[in-house]
């Protein structure tokens, strides 16, 4: 007999802390990727949501040009939604209360982050280790009076797994919902997801669960909600490289082509960041859209060549319309 944690369909809304998502198919932050274009992209899509790059709870008391662009928004986009990262409760509770956060409907904190240099600072999955201080950061969130959302992994390594006791924390803490990437940190990028401890996620809590790790295609997608139980999923790498995924998992209709996409993309970019910024980006998405084309290797280098937008437009045609 099926357990019912296995029944949630892929591609239905869900509310989390008051806020309806219109699908239960979320893309992950993605430092260097996720910027306003790419959200609003997904958004099209199906993705009930997309969190910005990373953005540091420190640095937002600077105001320089990267974090205003790692923030950029506007009413496109529907559900707004920023990822923070750091270690000190009151820098987070005075990042959340701030003018520059005032548009963002849902503030993610970064307790997964397994980079050595973050770990270091005691951010990311450090806060594993630290469940007084992570429960202090969620708590000085929630009192800016928006949605809170946490992300984490199981555990440091097979020996200290700890996301029972850490998704009761979040629960307690007033933490909204929950996405669990199911590998430990040391673990990294790699290796099958540890499906059995993000259901055993699930079922320490009641808010909402997404999955999140090795979501390669519709076929892992199913196998992350069969197995974990989870109320949603959450696509990270593979959003990335195929953003077409969303429409096909909450069964929107679709008639783009990866070409297309490219050239929205370049067009929204253009309004909002300087060239500069939108030829390393616009370059970085058509290098993942290429993975799969044959024959790409020298066309690839042509286009890390290109020093103009007028230059990438007639590449890109001639890669991908050949």
């Amino acid at each position: 007999m099926e357990d019912k944690e296995t029944t949630k369909s892929i591609g239905t809304e869900i509310m989390v802390g008051g806020i309806r998502f219109p699908s239960n198919v979320l893309m992950a932050p993605l430092a260097g990727y996720t910027c306003f274009p790419f959200r609003l992209m997904v958004e099209r899509l199906g993705a009930g949501s997309a969190y910005t790059e990373m953005v540091s709870s420190d640095g937002l008391k600077y105001n320089d040009r990267a974090t205003a662009r790692l923030l950029y928004t506007d009413d496109r986009e529907k559900l707004k939604c920023v990822q923070l990262l750091g270690s000190i409760p009151a820098v987070f509770e005075r990042a959340a209360k701030s003018e520059r956060l005032e548009r963002f409907d849902v503030i993610d904190v970064n307790m997964g982050c397994p980079v050595p240099n973050v770990i270091k600072a005691g951010e990311g999955s450090a806060l594993l280790e630290d469940l007084p201080r992570a429960s202090k950061i969620i708590e000085a969130c929630k009192r800016s009076g928006k949605v809170v959302s946490v992300k984490c992994r199981v555990g440091l390594n097979r020996q200290k797994i700890v996301i029972e006791e850490f998704a009761r924390m979040c629960e307690q803490s007033g933490a909204d919902m929950i996405t669990v990437h199911g590998r430990t940190r040391d673990m990294m990028y790699d290796g099958e997801p540890l499906y059995d401890l993000i259901k055993l996620a699930k079922q320490s809590v009641k808010i909402p669960v997404f999955a999140n790790g090795g979501i390669d295609s519709k076929a892992a997608a199913v196998e992350m909600m069969e197995k974990t139980g989870a109320d949603g999923i959450m696509l990270a790498r593979y959003g990335f490289e195929n953003p077409l995924i969303f429409a096909e998992l909450t069964g929107k209709t679709w008639s783009d082509t990866k070409y297309s996409l490219l050239m929205e993309q370049l067009e929204i970019a253009e309004e909002c960041f300087d060239e500069q910024y939108v030829l390393s980006y616009v370059k970085k998405l058509a290098s993942y859209f290429m993975k799969k084309l044959p024959g790409t290797k020298q066309y690839k280098l042509d286009l890390y060549r290109c020093g103009s937008i007028s230059e990438l437009r007639r590449i890109l045609g001639f890669i991908f319309l050949r």
